[in-house]
């Protein structure tokens, strides 16, 4: 358990790169030649690798470094405020001591704002504790994130029930592996139509039985626990809640598909969630569910956590792979596909979370039970998070097929502070914006699509009406901008230049030819991304705009034309400003 079992093949060790990091607080130039030698890596290929990675120094850091989420939930919780306080509270400090910027989503959407200081997060904070924190940091005095006892919580998804020891779960798996009935287990999770719930929504039972098909007798599962998607917090609670599902759902799929190792990608954010993982790892094999000889069987199951070095593309599929066996998380070219050419190049199961705890619930209950928990000819169970401008933000276990409505006002208590809704994104910033008068939707891979957005994470962000509907795509424009590996031209270049065509939207006094020029340029640009860009996320940038544009274009034209921003957040000093210190040019 050690995790040998990873075939380092001459990659970067990212666990030797976190441990000099922690022993000098960077990565100095004589370490990584030291690393360089004992690995037999090559220099160059350390660096390149250490330089991607935004968890990783390559100088010394500032004694406080500040990072404000400036992402869709905390965009609209007042993290542009905050970060303005902060300017101001620091502005005599020194750069070696203070160092404030923005931070992409933190997945802690539900308590926004959210600030790391010094890789340590804390949720809903006012400038003046930030503040405080910070000088504790200059001063060398440890702190840590608060990590408050989490009550056990009733979900249904659970098969098991709350407070069933560790002899009653893993019901799925003690049976299995005596009755070895790997056909049935198929044909259940296709009679039951599960579907991948991390976004693509592809068959489960396919997926595996593709993996199980290939020859080669070594395969991997490999989750995907790196929910980096602006919104995006329900597998932050599955983790902490129903540890016992995901590893058991992990364990199904290795012995279905003959696949002896698993490895368990989780984003470098949720310390929580990686502590309760591995204690139910290690109760695991230490009550012989795990291991070479499951419950004494001949049937094997290794299973270890990776933690993520950082960054949203590790999302993808193929770059979570390509970070797994130590290299930049740049995404491959498919095909071939993970089913046949995944980790190592070895085939690979590769699901999300949610994806994972839904086959003990199905193989545990039956198919029928299962179908029965969705709403409206929909199927199982579904976990959301809602947060931005809700009054109960939170995360919440519902029937597929439930309406927005439901979820919006009536599960997280409607919009706060007694406003109207304006619109709400379904899935975070790839699902686009839908404004208030779609609120009927369900929560349904088909019902979503036709409504021109998708389930995908069931990331629900919320706006009321004072928010400014083309400062929103911006952001989440911007957010992919960030985000871009860098590796295709149409992603890195176009995500830049629709990036600079919204914030010159934003300053407004656009002459009509220009702005119908810009549009003409947003098609052309839509369209080479969508057909040409490696990932989704190239794919995906064009998404938060064009959604603006159908559902709420007099607002833009607003904007544009006339200079006038009905929510009075755009044309101010304070958003010149931002926009300013986000681009590295003088306000």
């Amino acid at each position: 358990m050690s995790g040998a079992f990873l075939a380092r093949r001459g990659a970067v060790i990212f666990d030797d790169l976190r441990a000099i990091q922690l022993r000098y607080g960077f990565l100095p130039k004589a370490e990584l030649e030291g690393l360089s030698q004992r690995t037999q890596t090559p220099l160059y290929q350390i660096h390149s690798v250490a330089s991607f990675y935004p968890h990783f120094h390559l100088v010394p850091p500032a004694k406080a470094e500040i990072r404000v989420c400036a992402d869709m939930s905390c965009h609209l919780n007042g993290a542009c405020e905050l970060r303005a306080d902060l300017e101001r509270r620091f502005a005599t400090s020194r750069p070696d001591d203070v160092q404030i910027r923005d931070v992409s989503c933190l997945g802690r959407c539900d308590h926004a704002p959210a600030v790391s200081i010094n890789d340590q997060i804390f949720t809903g904070v006012a400038a003046e504790h930030a503040e405080q924190l910070a000088c504790r940091a200059i001063r060398g005095e440890d702190f840590h994130e608060p990590h408050p006892k989490q009550a056990r919580i009733e979900c249904k998804a659970d098969p098991y029930g709350n407070g069933a020891t560790l002899d009653e779960r893993y019901g799925v798996v003690r049976k299995l592996v005596q009755s070895r009935a790997f056909d049935d287990v198929l044909s259940q999770l296709k009679a039951a139509e599960l579907r991948g719930m991390g976004g693509a929504g592809f068959p489960t039972s396919l997926k595996w039985d593709l993996v199980r098909k290939e020859s080669d007798p070594v395969k991997y599962v490999v989750c995907n626990a790196d929910e980096s998607e602006p919104g995006t917090i329900k597998d932050r609670f599955i983790m902490t809640h129903l540890p016992h599902l995901l590893v058991e759902g992990m364990i199904i799929a290795g012995v279905v598909t003959g696949a002896r190792r698993g490895i368990l990608y989780i984003r470098h954010e949720y310390h929580l969630q990686e502590e309760v993982l591995g204690e139910e790892i290690r109760r695991c094999y230490r009550a012989g569910l795990l291991g070479k000889s499951i419950l004494g069987t001949p049937l094997g199951f290794d299973l270890e956590v990776f933690v993520s070095p950082g960054g949203y593309i590790c999302g993808e599929e193929t770059a979570l792979i390509e970070a797994i066996e130590g290299h930049r998380a740049e995404p491959r070219n498919k095909p071939p596909f993970p089913v046949q050419a995944g980790l190592w190049q070895k085939p690979t199961v590769l699901n999300n979370v949610e994806t994972f705890i839904n086959v003990p619930q199905i193989l545990a209950r039956g198919v029928d039970w299962f179908a029965a928990q969705g709403a409206g000819g929909s199927r199982g169970l579904k976990f959301v998070g809602v947060s931005g401008h809700v009054a109960r933000p939170g995360i919440f276990e519902v029937p597929m097929g439930t309406s927005m409505r439901e979820v919006i006002l009536s599960r997280a208590g409607g919009i706060r502070g007694g406003r109207q809704l304006k619109a709400f994104a379904p899935s975070g910033p790839s699902s686009g914006y839908l404004p208030a008068s779609m609120i009927d939707v369900c929560l349904d891979f088909k019902a979503l699509a036709e409504a021109g957005s998708m389930l995908g994470s069931g990331a629900i962000v919320v706006c009321d009406d004072t928010t400014c509907m083309l400062d929103m795509a911006l952001n989440a424009v911007r957010f992919y901008r960030n985000e871009s590996c860098g590796k295709c031209v149409p992603c890195r270049v176009g995500s830049q230049k629709m990036t600079d065509m919204l914030v010159r939207w934003t300053q407004g006094g656009v002459p009509e030819p220009q702005y119908r020029a810009d549009l003409a340029l947003l098609e052309e640009l839509s369209q080479a991304m969508s057909l040409t860009s490696i990932c989704g996320l190239g794919q995906i940038v064009p998404a938060p705009i064009q959604s603006v544009l159908k559902h709420f274009r007099a607002e833009i034209d607003a904007h544009v034309l006339k200079g006038q921003c009905t929510s009075g957040i755009c044309f101010t000093p304070a958003s010149r400003a931002g926009e300013a210190q986000r681009v590295g040019i003088r306000p």
